[in-house]
């Protein structure tokens, strides 16, 4: 049997797992990332944990045919990363050849959503389908594109990037500088702007019951309980990000025409009383031609192992 080191490096945790040749995860676990020590410091605890787990599960070092990481950041050809979103890490570092120079083994990257996308392609939600892009909604919106079985990564690794799509011309202001992108309105971030602007007119309702009246503190989550437990006021906003979100898949839907869509992150966690209305509000924005023969919109499955299977999948 050979093995495959699957690694989701974050900006607080680092996730890593052994996973065979028939794609299961035979051993994992969380290290700290502590990326303020340095990018050395870094890579030799993640390859520490790696020969950890070869050891604890009598795995020889020469059947593990080689290590892919999942990284924030753009990346391109699998070996160098553009910049790091949460990293105190030099521009343009080639991180798959430090970690070979460490650890003897042939190491891919990839950007961390890219490879989330890539775990749901081939072991979860997408498997089976030629073209699959998963969403992944959280504090922002980022996005991977499988086609053909592989990763569409673009020219200097941005490729993917849904959430900086445009849907309101000079509109909400984004994280990243822009206005008007698709992750300030239909993120976990966006949810929670939108829920505060409407507290502060309207205070008779189970959303504010909930957060006792301190508004400033309202996540995602709780305007989607409120909703669930019949909340005129918390399924309205969750309307309103139905519809941003309908008008986001439906020009991803335009441009690549795929088989599937997968929603993955915390937002999804929502689950029906979000997708339904994603799935209701969808023929607005897209052609009928892209809803049509078997294309379906569907919910990730391997939750936080989906880095790791799609880390691992970059080897081979």
């Amino acid at each position: 049997m050979k093995y495959i080191a699957g690694v989701d490096i974050g900006g607080t945790n680092t996730k890593i797992g052994i996973v065979s040749s028939e794609g299961r995860i035979v051993a994992k676990e969380s290290i700290k990332t502590l990326s303020m020590e340095g990018v050395e410091s870094t890579l030799k605890r993640i390859w520490a944990s790696i020969k950890g787990l070869l050891e604890k599960n009598e795995i020889n070092y020469e059947d593990l045919l080689g290590v892919g990481m999942g990284i924030p950041g753009p990346v391109r050809e699998q070996e160098i990363v553009g910049f790091f979103a949460n990293f105190p890490w030099e521009k343009n570092l080639n991180i798959a050849k430090l970690f070979r120079n460490i650890s003897g083994k042939e190491t891919k990257l990839e950007n961390d959503v890219n490879v989330i996308a890539l775990g749901e392609a081939r072991h979860g939600a997408g498997k089976g389908a030629k073209t699959s892009i998963t969403i992944a909604l959280g504090t922002g919106i980022g996005g991977g594109i499988y086609i053909d079985g592989k990763i569409l990564s673009g020219f200097n690794g941005a490729g993917g990037e849904v959430g900086h799509m445009k849907l309101v011309k000079d509109g909400k202001l984004c994280g990243c500088g822009q206005k008007g992108c698709f992750e300030a309105y239909a993120s976990a971030t966006g949810i929670e702007r939108e829920a505060i602007s409407r507290l502060k007119v309207n205070k008779t309702n189970k959303l504010y019951q909930k957060l006792n009246g301190e508004i400033d503190k309202v996540e995602a989550k709780d305007v989607f309980d409120c909703a669930k437990e019949g909340d005129a006021f918390s399924l309205d906003i969750v309307d309103y990000e139905a519809e941003y979100l309908a008008m986001g898949i439906g020009n991803v839907l335009n441009l690549i025409n795929p088989e599937k869509i997968i929603l993955a992150g915390g937002v999804s966690l929502a689950g029906d009383i979000l997708l339904d209305r994603v799935k209701e509000k969808l023929p607005k924005y897209a052609m009928s031609v892209a809803l049509e023969n078997g294309f379906s919109i569907e919910l990730g499955i391997l939750g936080n192992d989906s880095g790791i299977y799609g880390a691992s999948a970059l080897i081979g």
